[in-house]
């Protein structure tokens, strides 16, 4: 019986020793070298919980940019009825917006280039789930002129430069995030 026991002993001990061991890829690990391990086994690294502020901040300044490069696109035909301008704005920012290319096209003036956008969130409301946003910004219109369609003339004696621009961004009941007001000051206030 001592035969067998020792024999169980070492059975017991080499089944241990081997479920211990990595499986065989064909080689075997010599001490100090590496051992490759398969990655399924491992558990799955976990992903930072989402941060609902930054993602609506992040989706409020690109309704604001989208805003101005639909507005942009639109004046180079004094488009007022450019679909595009609602999918970035509403109310009064959408009003704004195609009143002024109206007036443009009813004049016959066009714009040249597009504006160079710097938009930041200056606050969120309410904060842990923003709702609106505040986006500030530092918008370049020199590069973004107002010409007559027919001569090519510049349509008006205002200098272009570097305005201060507050918008307000709300995220709309279809989840979209839209301009719903926008304040443009001064060339030289930022």
């Amino acid at each position: 019986m001592q035969i067998f026991h020792s024999t169980a002993t070492a059975l017991v001990i080499l089944i241990a020793v081997a479920a211990c061991s990595p499986p065989d890829s064909g080689t075997s690990a010599g001490p100090g070298e590496p051992v490759s391990v398969d990655a399924s086994l491992l558990p799955e690294a976990s992903s930072p919980p989402p941060d609902p502020a930054g993602e609506a901040g992040r989706l409020a300044t690109d309704a604001y940019r989208g805003m101005w490069l639909s507005f942009a696109d639109a004046a180079t035909t004094s488009d007022w009825q450019s679909p595009k301008l609602g999918e970035f704005a509403t109310g009064t920012a959408l009003n704004t917006l195609t009143r002024g290319l109206y007036g443009d096209r009813y004049k016959g003036v066009v714009s040249r280039g597009r504006p160079v956008l710097n938009p930041a969130v200056s606050s969120a409301e309410p904060v842990g789930a923003p709702t609106r946003i505040i986006v500030t910004d530092c918008g370049d219109s020199t590069n973004w002129t107002r010409h007559y369609a027919d001569s090519g003339q510049p349509a008006d004696d205002e200098p272009d430069g570097r305005r201060h621009i507050d918008a307000i961004v709300e995220k709309q009941a279809d989840g979209t995030w839209k301009v719903v007001e926008f304040g443009v000051q001064e060339v030289g206030t930022c």
